[in-house]
């Protein structure tokens, strides 16, 4: 059997861009995808601390460093730019592997630029 589990979250990241006329995704600073372990073209979860939206998407690649949040296409309507989200993937985890299975916690400051990575 598997469990899907969480296997890393992007916390209070600051929505930066949202564009309604663009095609559908977020774009996510290339620095926090690799901190987080993230994929382009990966499915995430996103929560908007703000308003309690909550939707799905995939990521883009923004550029490094910039720390960019670009909310695109349908997703431009779910937050402001300057709101808090949590971005999250999950994933498929054996049972027995789920006991022990630790996702990353990428903690960040208001620029987005990562204070922190836990393994909780």
């Amino acid at each position: 059997m598997k469990r899907i589990m969480l296997l890393a979250k992007l916390h209070r990241v600051v929505v930066t861009e949202a564009d309604l006329h663009y095609e559908g995704s977020c774009g996510i600073d290339e620095n926090l995808m690799d901190a987080a372990d993230m994929r382009e073209y990966e499915k995430i979860e996103l929560y908007n601390i703000n308003n309690g939206e909550r939707f799905s998407t995939y990521i883009i690649k923004a550029p490094r460093g910039s720390g960019a949040i670009a909310l695109n296409g349908a997703a431009a309507r779910k937050a402001h730019v300057g709101d808090h989200l949590i971005i999250c993937t999950y994933g498929p985890i054996d049972n027995a592997e789920s006991k022990t299975h630790n996702p990353k916690i990428v903690l960040v400051d208001e620029q987005n630029r990562i204070k922190e990575i836990k393994k909780i």
